[in-house]
């Protein structure tokens, strides 16, 4: 059986935004019993120059939705910037997104490596085949942002581990 681009991207995505999701939630019910304000959180940088937490949510979500369509030569959707102000809405925001990957098939991604994928970065273009843009920007992108949120969270004091990050399956 082969290893293909679909298998490379939306399975990985759905694992681990899962895995983020729980996260949050482990995240909802220790801020209640700690009596942590949840905007306290949302509003957390790792250091002053990094963007808060809540956009690190955000972003994961953006790659693996944005990604995933791109390599399936579909519509890329748009979603607001920095809508969520709770955990349980970013919660919301990775099920939507969750929703979106499984409208996907292996048929519309597998074989998209040889795609050509225009990106405006910085104001120019960038242009990568869909394996250079699936592993060399997309997947690190969105495991950054999935790492700096487990890491805030752990940081303030969430007790979560690997396995928390990782996702049970």
């Amino acid at each position: 059986m082969a290893f293909g681009m679909y298998a490379a991207s939306v399975p990985v995505y759905q694992r681990q935004l899962d895995a983020i999701s729980k996260i949050l939630e482990k995240g909802s019910a220790w801020a209640a019993a700690k009596k942590v304000d949840e905007a306290v959180i949302m509003g957390t940088r790792m250091i002053p120059d990094m963007l808060p937490f809540s956009r690190q949510v955000q972003i994961a979500c953006r790659f693996a939705e944005e990604s995933t369509a791109r390599l399936a030569g579909a519509e890329v959707p748009k979603a607001p910037e920095n809508a969520e102000k709770t955990l349980g809405e970013l919660r919301d925001r990775i099920g939507a997104v969750l929703s979106h990957l499984k409208a996907f098939t292996p048929g519309q991604i597998d074989c998209s490596e040889g795609r050509e994928i225009t990106l405006t970065i910085g104001g120019s273009p960038l242009t990568l085949t869909g394996a250079q843009y699936l592993t060399h920007l997309a997947l690190p992108n969105f495991y950054f942002h999935c790492t700096t949120t487990y890491a805030i969270l752990r940081q303030a004091g969430l007790e979560i581990g690997k396995r928390d990050f990782l996702g049970a399956r």
